[in-house]
């Protein structure tokens, strides 16, 4: 415990708590390969992979696709553009949801139907001992991601996949170790991954590829896609743990950030502050995205912090700060946003709009559970969000009428949440077989319009947010300018906005929400002030917030 006692000003016993928890307590059998960043951070049981790789195997028995083999491409190392700087390996989101692997240029196969993996690495040469360390021999790797099937060179799998697509062709597999020819349409088919991510509008960045891949008569690329992003989904007991470490982890490092905070800082100080504790005192090297620290009118920029507008503002004492900031670990990602005042108490107009989110956070929670549509609950986030702004005096007229001149887009043009697991916007929003997506102003950008079902992770973000572009379009709308009060609106339009962004995971009777940091205003104003952390008892129960352990009121 020194280095983080060292390393922050949290409460001590809390942190000695997370190693109990993350570390000591982790699902890990006795003998099992696991991933660790050491010093007390999780273990991530290599069953995690197998038991997702189980998942696969079986919804393509069913999907019909029970014989051949899955062969996935890990992603492949890279310099930064022409120079021979390497750059920081992160790897390929599916690569890693079925095996685990960190290493770049790494290929997998699984056989249907068994489901027996062998993963394939890069045969290096030995002047890589020279600039990069030990060359690690495939037996040593064998037991460290534990494929049933063994570690075998990447220049052996073409032979490898000769020998069992034969096999499952029904053609024997001898024959092909014995030289004798073999006929491509005999072999059972290759599934290949390749597919839309309906976030990005991208494709799947490492479709496998080697040589001699185009000798093989049965190739399929459409098949697997859909059945792996539909795995992802749903998490199991092993990835909701791993997914509550990342959240804990940056939930941590917001409450330091809310303490360390004052005017005169600039943006970027606070980004460094969050990255410093989630890897000082988590392992995780990697944040989930491009940290959002947005103050003032910047708050109200929904993606603040790319490289034209770099987190350089510097703080003033009237700001309300927008911290979106998550770690990642082991690839599995964190995404919670706080908001709060930089003086560390709020004045009337804070007071009033940060409430107005808290309190459409607290009905979506509430009415979440399975069977519950995704867009129904952006709804209801526009509803509670008008109401309060009609009274507040921003607005005026009746909400109904509001919501069918989509009069909320205005003040939340984004989705009012996300899956997320091993991307911070997880794949499977729009799966074949899954509702489309809707064309309505404001929720056409949702990022899924599914039904809740137990399992899945979500992120739940509420805001308001005084955009010019969208209020000068709505005052220029004649549908929609009728309903504002434009001298009311006038002092607000340079506030920026307010989002409140929490994990929650989806349970058979409702959610348990993974963010554990402060949200009412007097937990905000408390912390702020110096006060401890986490509160001696809960006094927002309705959050469902999981504490690694039972508040002095629950025991």
């Amino acid at each position: 415990m020194s280095k983080r006692k060292a390393a922050t000003a949290l409460d001590d016993a809390w942190l000695a708590e997370a190693d109990s928890v993350f570390s000591a307590g982790a699902p890990v059998a006795e003998g099992e390969a696991f991933f660790s960043m050491e010093l007390g951070t999780h273990k991530v049981p290599m069953s995690l992979h197998a038991a997702n790789r189980a998942k696969l195997v079986a919804r393509m028995g069913a999907a019909g696709h029970g014989s051949g083999v899955v062969l996935l491409q890990g992603g492949k190392s890279s310099n930064k553009y022409c120079s021979d700087t390497e750059t920081v390996f992160e790897q390929e989101s599916y690569f890693n949801y079925l095996f685990g692997v960190a290493e770049p240029d790494w290929y997998a196969a699984i056989e249907l139907p068994t489901g027996r993996t062998t993963l394939f690495m890069a045969r290096l040469p030995a002047e890589y001992a020279v600039w990069m360390g030990r060359i690690v021999p495939p037996e040593e790797f064998a037991r460290t991601y534990a494929p049933d099937g063994g570690v075998l060179y990447a220049d052996e799998l073409d032979g490898f996949l000769k020998e069992k697509l034969q096999q499952q062709g029904g053609g024997g597999g001898a024959a092909a170790a014995g030289g004798a020819e073999i006929d491509p349409a005999s072999l059972a088919p290759l599934y290949l991954l390749r597919g839309l991510n309906t976030d990005s509008g991208e494709y799947t960045a490492t479709t496998a590829d080697f040589e001699g891949l185009k000798w093989y008569a049965h190739v399929d690329v459409a098949a697997l896609h859909p059945q792996l992003a539909e795995c992802r989904v749903t998490k199991s007991a092993a990835e909701l743990e791993l997914m509550r470490y990342s959240s804990w982890l940056t939930s941590m490092a917001h409450v330091e950030v809310m303490k360390g905070i004052k005017a005169g800082m600039a943006e970027y100080e606070l980004e460094a502050i969050f990255k410093h504790f989630i890897y000082r005192n988590g392992g995780a090297r990697h944040e989930a995205y491009t940290c959002i620290c947005a103050c003032g009118p910047n708050s109200a920029v929904l993606h603040y912090g790319h490289a034209g507008a770099p987190n350089n503002r510097v703080l003033a004492e009237d700001d309300i700060a927008l911290l979106d900031m998550g770690a990642e670990y082991h690839c599995y990602t964190s995404d919670i946003t706080c908001s709060y005042p930089v003086r560390g108490t709020f004045d009337a107009d804070q007071r009033a709009i940060y409430e107005t989110v808290l309190e459409a956070q607290r009905q979506i929670m509430g009415a979440m559970k399975p069977g519950v549509s995704w867009p129904d609950l952006h709804r209801l986030m526009w509803r509670v969000t008008l109401t309060h702004l009609v009274a507040l005096g921003v607005l005026t007229g009746d909400v109904d009428e509001m919501l069918e001149a989509e009069i909320g887009a205005v003040f939340i043009p984004c989705g009012m949440g996300h899956l997320i697991g091993c991307d911070i916007h997880d794949v499977g929003g729009y799966n074949p077989g899954q509702p489309l997506r809707i064309g309505e102003e404001g929720i056409s950008k949702l990022r899924t319009a599914r039904v809740l079902e137990e399992g899945m992770v979500l992120t739940v973000e509420p805001g308001l947010y005084f955009i010019d572009h969208t209020i000068d379009k709505a005052l220029a709308n004649e549908r929609q300018a009728k309903f504002f009060n434009v001298e009311r609106l006038a002092q607000l339009r340079r506030f920026g906005g307010v989002r409140l962004e929490d994990v929650v995971a989806v349970t058979a009777t409702g959610i348990d929400n993974y963010t554990l940091t402060p949200r009412t205003t007097e937990e905000v104003e408390s912390v702020m002030a110096g006060g401890a952390w986490p509160p001696a008892k809960d006094d927002a129960k309705w959050l469902q917030r999981r504490w690694l352990r039972p508040l002095a009121d629950e025991e």
